[in-house]
């Protein structure tokens, strides 16, 4: 009788395990699809000239043309 009780007991632990992994795994999707943004440029930010962080990149400066010079 013990035998039978210790199979049982595993299957039921076998099926715990696999109902926390696919809560797991559905847990993980959802928190993909609703995820806001993780891409290189959202993630990216700048310093102005006064020290601030801001999130627009700064205006190049004009570049003069050597031919303007000679």
């Amino acid at each position: 009788m013990a035998r039978s009780q210790n199979t049982f007991l595993k299957k039921q632990r076998e099926k715990q395990k696999q109902k926390k992994k696919e809560e797991k795994m559905q847990r993980k999707q959802e928190r993909h699809e609703n995820s806001a943004g993780g891409s290189l440029e959202a993630m990216i930010a700048y310093v102005d000239e006064f020290g601030n962080i801001t999130d627009t990149p700064p205006e190049e400066p004009k570049k003069r043309d050597e031919d303007d010079k000679a």
